[in-house]
């Protein structure tokens, strides 16, 4: 387990309210499950800026994993390995936190969202 909470920003928070309602999906820790693994697509370095997360949004990491918390950890650890940086604890939490901003910032900003029928061609097409 890299961490034991996992928390979002506000901005993220209000992003992911919005892809609930445009998808159907109800649970918070399958949007940011999605929004991971589009992020980890990307095969670019996300910004290093600050991640203030200070929203009420808080899952534990067996949530945000579900019963395969064990393959993000790994997906965290293996995309670091990919991108050429360490990883040790503190990259690997660093890089999933921006990992999975830019992910729910990504699925939000694409306009194209609107039901989860163009979520999952998102999926399909990437």
């Amino acid at each position: 387990m890299i961490i034991k909470q996992v928390r979002v920003s506000q901005q993220a928070k209000d992003q992911l309210s919005r892809l609930k309602a445009k998808t159907g999906i109800k649970n918070w820790n399958i949007l940011c499950r999605w929004a991971l693994s589009y992020s980890f697509s990307e095969n670019t370095i996300p910004t290093d800026i600050p991640v203030v997360a200070d929203s009420n949004l808080e899952m534990s990491w067996y949530t945000f994993g579900g019963e395969y918390y064990e393959i993000y950890e790994a997906l965290t650890k293996a995309w670091c390995l990919k991108m050429g940086l360490p990883t040790d604890n503190d990259t690997i939490i660093k890089y999933f936190h921006l990992n999975l901003e830019r992910g729910i910032a990504h699925l939000c900003g694409t306009g194209f969202i609107k039901n989860i029928d163009d979520l999952l061609n998102l999926a399909v097409n990437k």
